[in-house]
């Protein structure tokens, strides 16, 4: 089976950082999701899966446009039948900021196995602390 040969610069991980305090939900996550899949390279394979990782701080001072913040609904369901919860805008960025962050940014990256390993290379934390000093992540201002 023959595979596609990856250049140096492909093989190389790049760390950035990205503050979403202020930010809106949507403008935020497409940012997100370019850098994520590589877009933003010279060398881009709509094939593979770039080595860059992006890290999400502030999550909780993420905002929303107009009245989705008690409309926009967020839905989970455990399998069984009558198990489908709903939450709204509100209660879910009170309980769990980095969901909806994480929510958005997978809902425009590739669907199937490519978008899952993808995926994997976000980090959302909701305060402004994060363990990942030690790999030296560049800061991007959106």
């Amino acid at each position: 089976m023959n595979k596609t040969p990856l250049k140096e610069n492909q093989t190389k991980q790049e760390w950035y950082i990205v503050d979403a305090e202020n930010y809106r939900l949507g403008r935020l996550a497409t940012e997100i999701s370019t850098i994520l899949r590589g877009k933003q390279k010279v060398f881009f394979e709509p094939s593979q899966s770039p080595s860059t990782y992006v890290v999400v701080i502030n999550a909780k001072n993420i905002n929303i446009s107009g009245r989705k913040a008690q409309q926009k609904l967020y839905y989970k369901h455990s399998g069984r039948p009558g198990s489908l919860k709903t939450e709204n805008f509100e209660t879910l960025k009170q309980r769990l900021p980095k969901k909806i962050i994480e929510n958005a940014v997978r809902k425009m990256l590739p669907k199937g196995a490519l978008g899952r390993q993808i995926f994997k290379n976000l980090k959302v934390y909701a305060e402004d602390k994060h363990p990942h000093s030690g790999q030296k992540p560049i800061r991007i201002n959106l």
